[in-house]
């Protein structure tokens, strides 16, 4: 196994994000390479901070990290989704948080080893598995699911204008032999999309396809709403939420569900009053999302999509 390693993105402005109370009780809900959580342990004193992730080998080097640095005392790992946290928490006794962050991205670890297939430069297993105990990965996708739901995939989870075109393709070569590799998908991809149409677009053009695969393999995003619902629900008074995203999909989600959470009203807006009896539970803080300066963005050119948006507990 290489080294972990996860630049922690947009690192202070968590930070001051999450606004930390040295005796509060804090959640990582996406631990990585611990990077984040170091920093948030150094503000704690009696405090205590929660980190789930669903990858062993980012627990563990995380777990490795936090105790070099003299932390672990105040820092319990958790595996498991964070989708799940306000169950795997209250078996550890916790109700509510004075913070949670979540960091929706893929760490430089996973991108990084070549065993993981998560990226698309280079010839590796087609895996994308966070959770490597995890029954479904991308291989099973392409080798066995229909041509029309690995459109459907490609389609609304990677905005691929190509899907249609991709799928087939897919489906005609595993007809030849299973589709085994990274290498043989990006040949895929090349065949179904047009050169004229690849000379046109500055990005790799396998990013859309990956993207969706990851999505699909890791269900990252049909359980996030109900995750940002129930982590806010476990927030204190002035507690405080911070999601990081990482492409529109994403982002759009946590917006959406930000601004619901914050005044979800539904009396017509002709109404003098309300009438419905909703009231809002958080307070916005980023009305428009925190991105990386031009000085993050020279250290680590991975944070370039990042866009962080935080949440208040009323």
């Amino acid at each position: 196994m290489s080294e972990f390693h996860h630049i922690p993105v947009l690192l202070n402005e968590c930070l001051e994000g999450l606004s930390i109370k040295p005796s509060g009780v804090y959640l990582d809900g996406t631990l990585g390479g611990g990077g984040h959580s170091v920093e948030i342990l150094k503000r704690l004193d009696s405090g205590h901070l929660y980190g789930i992730d669903r990858d062993a080998e980012a627990l563990a080097a995380a777990g490795a990290r936090i105790e070099e640095a003299g932390l672990s005392a105040r820092f319990t790992a958790v595996r498991g989704n964070f989708h799940d946290a306000r169950e795997l928490l209250a078996q550890r006794g916790v109700e509510s948080l004075d913070g949670a962050l979540l960091d929706l991205g893929v760490s430089s670890h996973q991108l990084d080893e070549r065993s993981r297939g998560f990226s698309y430069q280079g010839d590796d297993p087609l895996d994308m598995r966070m959770d490597t105990d995890a029954p479904l990965s991308a291989r099973d996708i392409v080798n066995s699911y229909s041509q029309n739901d690995i459109c459907r995939i490609l389609s609304v989870y990677g905005e691929e204008k190509w899907a249609m075109q991709i799928a087939r393709v897919i489906c005609d070569r595993r007809q030849l032999s299973p589709i085994e590799t990274t290498g043989q998908l990006v040949d895929i991809i090349d065949a179904a999309i047009p050169r004229r149409v690849r000379e046109r677009d500055p990005s790799h053009p396998a990013r859309r396809t990956f993207q969706a695969l990851r999505i699909a393999v890791n269900d990252e995003l049909e359980p996030l709403e109900n995750a940002l619902r129930s982590l806010s629900g476990m927030l204190k008074p002035g507690g405080r939420l911070c999601v990081i995203a990482f492409h529109s999909l994403e982002d759009r989600i946590v917006k959406t569900t930000f601004k619901d959470l914050a005044d979800p009203c539904t009396c017509p807006k002709s109404f003098p009053v309300c009438v419905c009896g909703k009231k809002p539970t958080v307070k916005l803080i980023t009305h428009k999302p925190i991105q990386a300066g031009e000085e993050e963005l020279s250290l680590n050119p991975r944070a370039r999509s990042a866009t962080l948006r935080i949440v208040e507990k009323l």
